[in-house]
């Protein structure tokens, strides 16, 4: 027998309907963070540690007039991969008139929309024998509509050669509508130019922090009352080497070393790290349940509870990093970031979905309760 009536149960908390993310599908790069260059530093690959492949940036030119690779030369120390572009010819009469370089089509094609605004970043180094000019371009599909640009030269430089990384920054504003775009960085003038953390991101995210206006608002009206994140599979990695590591997720964007995400096979760099989930939990009215590792990877790693103090002061620092006075260590960080309020941190999850029979029962049960 069941009462039904008014007055029978248990009233359900109006925290019990909220949202879970997950860095799956490029939900948050290429989704709801805004960043448009897919693999902005050159660091994407297998997460081996090697100078990885460019993918998806791809050359324009041949062999004969331009060569690309990457090396380790880059000015950020946890970021070392640079891309290295050697140009051969020199001059519109001897090298193609649209130039040599590179271009990136960012995830799916860059959706650019006339009369937007984006913001570009990037830092460069010259070797040439004289004033090295490049262009940085949108250019949409079909017939190449070069759609905005902005045009750089190492003449600042009283030899041409710049040796050490410099900083540009620019505000590119789209005369055309192309939802299949792709940034073309592009020259003519023979030398060698390396690149690095080349990003491009819409002014007109939600309050400029970031997330991607028409994607938020499709959150915010879910009305989540909380946002549970990072993930599942991707807190965890394949291997734990590879899983969600909080502490490379913070600080200034190119700094971040990014991680490839073995569970779903695709390289993010990190620039939607913990901080911008807290920040986006805090902007939907939602509270945030921040989910880290119980030392258990999906492809059957197991940290022995014996061996589990390292996880546990993890996540104690994380906890620090959320709710801790500006003072604190981890608290000092987050409001170095520009946010010295605490974030309204009141709940974590423990480990992933660790209960299928995997004979890990005994590890799940140990490390969850430690």
């Amino acid at each position: 027998m069941v009462d039904g009536s008014p007055n029978s149960g248990t009233q359900i908390p109006n925290t019990f309907l909220g949202a879970f993310f997950e860095e799956i599908n490029h939900a948050g790069a290429g989704g709801l963070w805004a960043e448009l260059v897919n693999n902005r530093g050159f660091e994407g690959g297998s997460g081996s540690g090697n100078p990885s492949s460019i993918y998806p940036w791809s050359v324009i030119g041949n062999e004969s007039v331009i060569s690309v690779s990457t090396d380790e030369t880059s000015c950020f120390q946890h970021n070392k991969v640079a891309l290295r572009m050697e140009v051969l010819c020199n001059g519109p009469k001897s090298c193609p008139p649209g130039g040599l370089g590179i271009s990136n089509p960012g995830f799916w094609g860059m959706n650019i929309e006339k009369g937007k605004k984006y913001k570009l970043v990037l830092y460069f180094k010259v070797k040439a024998s004289g004033p090295f000019h490049f262009q940085v371009s949108l250019a949409g599909s079909g017939n190449a509509i070069n759609m905005a640009s902005l045009s750089l030269t190492s003449a600042m430089a009283s030899d041409n050669n710049i040796s050490e990384w410099r900083a540009f920054e620019g505000i590119m504003e789209s005369k055309e509508t192309n939802h299949n775009s792709r940034l073309q960085i592009t020259t003519t003038t023979r030398g060698i130019l390396w690149l690095d953390q080349v990003s491009l991101m819409p002014l007109d995210t939600y309050k400029g922090h970031g997330f991607r206006m028409d994607l938020f608002k499709m959150v915010a009206d879910l009305k989540p009352k909380f946002l549970r994140f990072p993930g599942g599979c991707y807190v965890e990695g394949l291997y734990l080497k590879n899983g969600f590591q909080w502490k490379n997720t913070i600080g200034v964007w190119e700094e971040r070393p990014g991680h490839y995400g073995d569970v779903w096979k695709y390289w993010t760099d990190d620039g939607f790290g913990y901080f911008e989930m807290l920040q986006l939990a805090e902007d939907l009215g939602a509270l945030p349940i921040w989910v880290f590792n119980n030392g258990m990877s999906v492809g059957g790693e197991e940290v022995d509870i014996s061996a589990l103090s390292p996880f546990v002061q993890d996540a104690l620092d994380g906890i620090e990093f959320a709710k801790g006075s500006p003072s604190s260590k981890w608290g000092s960080v987050r409001a170095s970031m520009g946010h010295p309020k605490p974030f309204d941190l009141r709940f974590v999850a423990v480990g992933n979905e660790n209960c299928y029979p995997h004979n890990k029962e005994a590890h799940y049960q140990g490390n969850h309760s430690l």
